[in-house]
């Protein structure tokens, strides 16, 4: 096995997968029917997203185990999204602000994805990169919206944007596996774009009259596989159905 490229599409693959099960949570619950239905259709995306990556990981690991038991069936530390994207749905300011802080890294991510000499990350990379372009204009558009609109809206929207601040460094944090595969062209180089994200999060949250958090301390541990305290719960829902009824298939 590919010992540093498969924890390397783990990297990518549970980014979408934890993320797509957390707006999956909304399905039903949205705060009107229009949303409800875009965040459903966005997880959907991410989940396939994160399907397509799976099948490269059970090819690359070359054992007997498959996309169904990788995304399933890993414990917690096995996990190797960033802390961001298993943050709760606090309030659909939170599920905003989440998604924006994610759209705006995945975007610049899958531009840079898709020049890896690794021809099936590229091709992924290169099919995911149009629904993507839409969730990080349906994010940024609700980001204006609601920092630019009620007394209310906008004090949410601020208090979310300064809570989730804390865990967008965690993006450009590079594990050594990560280090190894960029000087092999097949790594995304994070730290090549993570300027950009920086200025375009910060124009857009302006324009929505929200304040850019000047805190200095960042979380980190999801890479490594240490989680928050909200990891283990998620888990336990999304994975309920296999080990209950196990060898189900996507």
């Amino acid at each position: 096995m590919k010992e540093n490229l498969y924890k390397y599409i783990l990297t990518i693959a549970d980014n979408s997968l934890i993320l797509g099960q957390r707006l999956g949570e909304l399905c039903g619950h949205g705060p009107n029917l229009e949303t409800d239905i875009a965040c459903t259709n966005i997880a959907l995306d991410l989940l396939g997203q994160a399907r397509n990556y799976f099948q490269y990981a059970a090819k690359i690991k070359g054992d007997d185990s498959t996309e169904n038991s990788i995304a399933m069936l890993r414990s917690e530390r096995e996990y190797l999204n960033v802390l961001l994207v298993e943050q709760p749905n606090t309030d659909f300011a939170y599920i905003i602000g989440r998604q924006f802080f994610f759209d705006i890294y995945h975007w610049h991510f899958l531009n840079a994805l898709m020049k890896s000499h690794d021809v099936t990350l590229a091709a992924i990379a290169n099919r995911a990169i149009k629904e993507v372009t839409y969730h990080k204009k349906f994010s940024a558009d609700w980001i204006r919206r609601l920092g630019d609109g009620t007394e209310v809206s906008r004090e949410k929207m601020q208090s979310a944007v300064n809570d989730l601040w804390r865990y967008t460094n965690e993006f450009f944090v590079q594990t050594e596996f990560e280090k190894e595969l960029i000087s092999e062209g097949i790594a995304a180089d994070v730290s090549k774009f993570k300027d950009d994200y920086y200025s375009e999060s910060s124009e857009i949250l302006t324009e929505a009259t929200l304040l850019v958090p000047e805190k200095s301390y960042f979380q980190k541990g999801g890479k490594q596989g240490i989680h928050t305290e909200h990891m283990g719960y998620l888990l336990t829902e999304l994975q309920f159905m296999q080990r209950t009824y196990p060898n189900m298939s996507w």
